[in-house]
């Protein structure tokens, strides 16, 4: 069995190597660049394991032999999982790992942004204690936070700003319209949680539906004192439209750890904004959701090219899908994975 990391940055693969090792796997790692390189340099793999790369129908079928696509990461946007589908390889994610660490990252971001932190420190490092930059400031209490995506982060960030005495309310598209609550958040439609909330975070997949949710017309729907939060994905909320509104004073400011463009490039006009906190990427990231998202990533896709059932896929239909699945079992055969 042969397992190709496209490409990943992150500082070590011991993880990975633990769990190919005891399955008698091969484990390559490669930093492709581009489409090209990851068909040349997964070539012969049954099973691959990719960060950012796109993986589409043209990389499938120029690689025969592959069988598991693994994610790092919850989201599976970056993989055409219909092609994906059509030609029996499972796709496979890890859609919990993160969900505490998100959270959290969500909570801070949107305190950070509410209470002016960032601004203010720096300030003192320039010699400044003059707050009127960062006026009116307000307590959490009695104000609204708002999460959009209702998931098991969405629902574990609506949980956490409650603790902080925010009212929470929240959309989600898939919630029943006339329900009072979804997943234990008080539901509302998307245009009554944007005229009330003073916090918008964001907890969606990006997909077809999602793309955009958030746009010039939603934005004009949103309170001046709002500040949107986004550690979803950065195609959700549409970024023009945002640098727009911050710039007209429609909204107050922004807590964004996912971009269209990553990395996010050092001129971009979100970092002309002193109401605006960025981080990059790494909102799911601890220790612990580290080493689970490495051992669970590549554990998902040796069980798949051993034949059995992974904890984690998106198309389980491929898993009884004649010819691509079983030849890879056949492959397999004798390795002790």
């Amino acid at each position: 069995m042969k397992i190709v990391i496209t490409e990943c940055d992150h500082d070590a693969f011991d993880i990975e190597r633990a769990v190919t090792d005891a399955a008698g796997a091969e484990l390559v790692l490669a930093q492709s660049q581009g489409a090209a390189e990851v068909i040349t340099n997964a070539a012969g793999a049954q099973g691959i394991l990719v960060q950012y790369a796109r993986i589409t129908a043209e990389v499938m079928d120029a690689l025969p032999d592959l069988k598991a696509i693994g994610r790092y990461g919850v989201g599976v946007d970056s993989v055409d999982i219909a092609a994906a589908t059509e030609r029996g390889i499972a796709v496979c994610n890890v859609p919990d790992y993160g969900t505490e660490a998100v959270s959290d990252h969500a909570i801070g971001m949107a305190l950070a942004a509410a209470r002016g932190i960032p601004r203010l420190d720096r300030g003192v490092r320039a010699g400044s204690f003059d707050l009127v930059a960062v006026r009116p400031l307000y307590q959490t209490r009695e104000r609204v936070f708002g999460v959009i995506g209702l998931g098991l982060i969405g629902t574990a960030t609506a949980r956490k700003a409650a603790g902080l005495g925010y009212e929470v309310i929240g959309y989600d598209i898939a919630a029943d319209p006339e329900a009072e609550t979804f997943h234990g958040v008080r539901s509302v439609s998307l245009e009554e949680l944007l005229e009330r909330s003073q916090v918008v975070s964001l907890h969606t997949p990006l997909t077809e539906q999602t793309r955009g949710m958030l746009g010039a017309e939603q934005f004009a729907r949103m309170r001046p004192d709002a500040i949107l939060v986004n550690t979803s994905r950065g195609g959700v909320a549409d970024t023009e439209a945002l640098v727009e509104a911050l710039r007209s004073g429609q909204i107050l400011g922004a807590a964004i750890d996912v971009h269209d463009i990553e990395p996010l490039p050092a001129d971009h006009p979100l970092t002309t904004f002193d109401s605006v906190v960025l981080t990059p990427h790494l909102a799911w990231y601890t220790e612990e959701s580290y080493a689970e998202l490495k051992r669970r990533t590549v554990e998902n896709v040796v069980e798949v090219c051993a034949g059995r059932a992974p904890r984690n896929i998106v198309n389980p239909e491929v898993l009884g899908a004649p010819g691509r699945n079983e030849a890879c079992a056949a492959a397999t055969a004798g390795t002790g994975a």
